[in-house]
């Protein structure tokens, strides 16, 4: 005589079922990551300025392009960008006593001389963002030059340059992601480059002076801007 077992389906199947929902669980988890909130969103709306996350020492823009000399580029037509100083070289210089500026018409190319500040009977040059012609520069801030440091992504702005090549010339420089990387960098080095001077260079709050190269040395402020700025 034949014999037969029988078998509960439901206490094979419930390791199954276990399995499934922890799978569930771990792909909820793994969207959850993926969809976290963008830190490069998180800034003012106007300008989309960017406070950085660990430190409020120094802001990005979104939609800009910056350079490794600490200027910008932001696109206004297809073939015309805006250029200016970043947040972390207005405030290591501090108000410039006067800017001067390429005349209209006149060329200048990317990672070459583009302007230059006097400060404090000092001048320090920067570098060009881009390669190009220059269309128009803002006498505005010619007159006024403190808008370097109160407003340098907005009226702050330098000159408007016409570029030959828009993509060459904005895939050469850093946005998005990769500027708050490479910001959070420069952070690190300066905490590093002036360890034992801090106390002369932040405020209470723990935030830099505006211009607070001008409190070290002479000797710290050309390492400093040889080193940040990327001039000679």
């Amino acid at each position: 005589m034949e014999s037969f077992s029988s078998v509960d389906i439901f206490a094979t199947k419930g390791l199954e079922y276990l399995l499934v929902i922890g799978y569930l669980m771990v792909l909820v988890v793994f969207w959850k990551f993926l969809n976290r909130p963008s830190l490069e969103l998180q800034g003012a709306a106007a300008l989309g300025e960017i406070e950085k996350p660990n430190s409020s020492w120094f802001q990005l823009a979104d939609g800009f392009y910056f350079h490794q000399g600490h200027s910008w580029a932001v696109p206004v037509t297809k073939d015309v960008v805006k250029v200016g100083v970043d947040d972390f070289a207005q405030k290591l210089l501090g108000q410039p006593e006067s800017i001067e500026l390429p005349e209209q018409g006149s060329r200048i190319e990317q990672g070459g001389k583009g302007w230059g500040f006097k400060i404090d009977s000092r001048f320090i040059d920067m570098l060009s963002p881009v390669n190009g012609e220059i269309l128009d520069v803002n006498e505005e801030v010619l007159k006024s030059p403190e808008l370097i440091c109160t407003e340098p992504y907005g009226k702050g702005w330098l000159m408007k340059v016409k570029v030959s090549n828009m993509r060459n010339n904005l895939n050469n420089l850093i946005s998005g992601k990769l500027a708050f990387a490479w910001l959070e960098e420069t952070i690190n080095k300066l905490r590093v480059r002036l360890v034992g001077d801090l106390g002369t260079v932040l405020q209470d709050g723990g935030t830099p002076l505006s211009g607070f190269v001008k409190n070290l040395s002479p000797e710290k402020w050309d390492e400093i801007a040889r080193e940040f700025l990327l001039v000679e």
